[in-house]
């Protein structure tokens, strides 16, 4: 069979760039799949976009479809024809489905048959209702219509070029008909490009200063900044979000270094990296410490004659933006921070639970409670939670909501509060997302963890629990923060007692009844997805929560105890003496007996088993007070041989009631050891 290249582009006004790689991507895919349903064989297929077009390449797309035979069942004959041979209901409809009469169907076997052989149609035919229905299903959340025209699209269309081999494809798609003339660049080539073929389309539009591959777009751009900053002694921040949209903003890039009056290097950095980046799509350089270099890369879309008119037109724009962030944090200092706490006492912070200078109050007390706690200054912590909140009322937060805790630690600084304080305004808001940067004081910690434990006991109190698909208040992500500053700092909290502090903040402002328990369980159950990803078994964590540890630390330190004890020969063996020992005791009559009495053993395994337990409980304690599990669950391994000995020789609901609770003393002792760490009794 016969194959040609194919091309498709559809030229428009420019695209919205943060939408053109997906956009690119899914005109590819839309057209894979129509090729696909229509049984057309192709080698292989790729996308192109640039600001004012998308295209796909397919080459040697087959020139037609195969050949195919359509077999299709109908009912049964005696139930297609009555006594008298009638054709009925059945027969007739099934008749009707195939498009023929009745006469048409096989009526030979058991059943009423069709076959029917369709000749495979020219590909040229079925390809613009293939391109059209890609372009139909591309996510575009808002289409537009222009002119007079009822057609729509993301943006107004302007040419259509569709070649098979050499042939332009006869169609009209979008209001344009198909030709093979694309557009050069609109500035260095605003003229029509003939495309000779498909396989020389980017080569062609290259000449015309187009550059139609995104990928190498971007590629082009990255490597040339990077031979920029290098030059200025200093390396370029670039994100790769804004790289994707200047690449989606340019035909022909052309990276140029500017720069801006150091006296803005007086404002906080973070502030002009944020206009500069989200503004203007500049990337900014930092010098060998990570402080801003006053110049900046912009990406032009033109190869000037006299690159200085760019470079200062790009100066004059960006001044402004400057002058703004100067002037927001020169504002800002004329009074101290812990001033613009007024401004917050008429913000709501939740209609239940006050305002936002109250949870700053409540953060303030609970972040000197965690603080004396973790190792941390229970001043420091207090007074960093009272200032936490104070840079939201700023004028510069106001601008640049991106400098919420960065502004915080630049005004604390200027008003000459500790560093850890100042660095703890910023470091309340860690981790940031999966795998983030934690915080790096213990005053940063105690205000992070103040924080995160308020705000879940307060929308715990008043009901407004997460669901499935809805966390408004990002809950979830409030309790996996708790538990990695932590279980990753190494930080010892009980949980249970900082809960229900956090609590008693709020008085009648929730229902305090069963909360503090509650916000327990719904932290410690996002241990159980973290240890899923880790590769941990759910028994482990399961064999761990069932002694509740209230320390995530200890939590820990317990699985990670449990999953080194599950490797061990005797680990199986002791697990399921662990479930039947549990089993029995679940069924004594009465409290266990807790002390043991040697008098009533009157077997030698008996006596084995109590001594294995003596030895391994005065190796075992210290291991366990000094949370060395992991030693400790090795030590109790020991007790494998005596105790399938012991289970082996003894019946433990003797008859008479005295032996038989004094087993039952003897096996509640054995179960406790290993209680001390986790119940093991789940991983059988």
């Amino acid at each position: 069979m016969s194959a040609l290249d194919f091309l498709v582009e559809l030229g428009t006004e420019e695209l919205p760039p943060k939408a053109l790689k997906t956009l690119g991507e899914s005109f590819l895919s839309g057209i894979e799949k129509g090729l696909k349903a229509a049984g057309l064989s192709y080698r292989g297929a790729r996308y192109y976009a640039a600001p004012r077009r998308l295209a796909v390449l397919v080459e040697q797309l087959a020139t037609e479809q195969p050949d195919r035979t359509v077999n299709l069942d109908g009912p049964p004959v005696q139930a297609a024809f009555d006594a008298e041979g009638n054709p009925t209901q059945a027969a007739l409809g099934f008749a009707k489905k195939c498009g023929v009469e009745l006469s048409a169907i096989d009526q030979s076997g058991p059943k009423l048959k069709f076959s029917q052989h369709i000749p495979g149609q020219r590909a040229y035919t079925l390809l613009p209702g293939i391109v059209e229905n890609s372009l139909n299903e591309l996510p575009i959340p808002k289409r537009m219509r222009w002119g007079a025209r009822k057609t729509e699209f993301v943006r107004p269309s302007q040419w259509l070029v569709m070649l098979f081999g050499d042939q332009i494809v006869d169609c009209e798609i979008l209001a344009q008909k198909a030709n093979r003339f694309s557009r050069g660049h609109r500035f260095h080539a605003n003229h029509e490009v003939r495309i000779s073929a498909p396989a020389m389309y980017a080569q062609e539009l290259r000449a015309a200063y187009v550059i139609a591959d995104v990928a190498e777009r971007r590629e082009q751009i990255a490597k040339r900044i990077e031979q920029l900053a290098t030059e200025q002694q200093g390396s370029a921040i670039v994100p790769p979000a804004l790289l994707d949209e200047v690449s989606a903003l340019v035909e022909w890039p052309v990276p140029l270094v500017c720069s801006f009056e150091e006296r803005f290097l007086e404002v906080p950095q973070e502030a002009l990296i944020t206009t500069m980046q989200d503004n203007q799509k500049y990337f900014c350089l930092l010098d060998a410490n990570g402080k801003l270099l006053p110049r900046f890369i912009t990406v032009a879309n033109v190869e000037s004659k006299d690159p200085s008119q760019i470079i200062s037109g790009n100066e004059k724009v960006v001044r402004p933006r400057l002058t703004d962030a100067e002037f927001f944090f020169k504002q800002d200092k004329k009074q101290p921070l812990e001033a613009f706490n007024q401004r917050l006492a008429n913000v709501v912070f939740q209609a239940q639970l006050g305002t936002v200078y109250d949870k700053a109050q409540r953060v303030s007390a609970l972040a000197g409670f965690i603080a004396g706690r973790i190792g941390g200054d229970a001043k420091r912590g207090a007074r960093a939670g009272l200032l936490s909140k104070c840079d939201l009322a700023s004028e510069m937060v106001g601008e640049f909501p991106e400098m919420q805790g960065i502004a915080g630690y630049y005004y604390a600084l200027n008003d000459g509060e500790p560093e850890d304080v100042a660095l703890a305004l910023n470091e309340q808001y860690m981790p940031r997302g999966a795998g983030a940067e934690l915080p790096s004081t213990l005053t940063g910690a105690a205000v992070a963890l103040a924080d995160k434990l308020d705000t879940l006991v307060g929308i715990f109190g008043i009901g407004m629990l997460p669901t499935g698909s809805k966390d408004p208040y990002a809950l979830r992500r409030a309790a996996l923060g708790v538990l990695r500053i932590l279980i990753e700092k190494g930080l010892e909290l009980d949980l249970g007692a900082t809960v229900e502090f956090a609590v008693r903040q709020y008085g009648s402002k929730v229902k305090a009844a069963g909360l503090a328990p509650q916000v327990l369980e719904f932290i410690f159950d996002r241990l159980r997805a973290r240890y899923e990803d880790e590769g941990v078994d759910v028994s482990v964590y399961q064999a761990v929560r069932a002694v509740n540890p209230l320390s995530p630390l200890d939590f820990d330190q317990r699985v990670q105890a449990v999953q080194a004890f599950r490797k061990l020969p005797e680990a199986e063996a002791l697990a399921a003496a662990n479930k039947r020992v549990s089993n029995l005791l679940s069924k004594a009559d009465g409290q266990v007996a807790s002390s043991i009495e040697a008098h009533y053993f009157d077997t030698p395994a008996e006596f084995t088993l109590n001594a294995a337990i003596q030895k391994a409980d005065n190796a075992v304690q210290p291991l366990a007070q000094s949370r060395q599990y992991r030693e400790a669950l090795a030590q109790l391994a020991s007790l494998r041989t005596p105790v399938d000995a012991f289970f082996e020789a003894v019946l433990v609901n003797a008859e008479d009631p005295k032996v038989r609770a004094n087993r039952y003393a003897l096996l509640a002792r054995l179960r406790g050891l290993f209680l001390g760490v986790a119940d093991i009794s789940v991983l059988g």
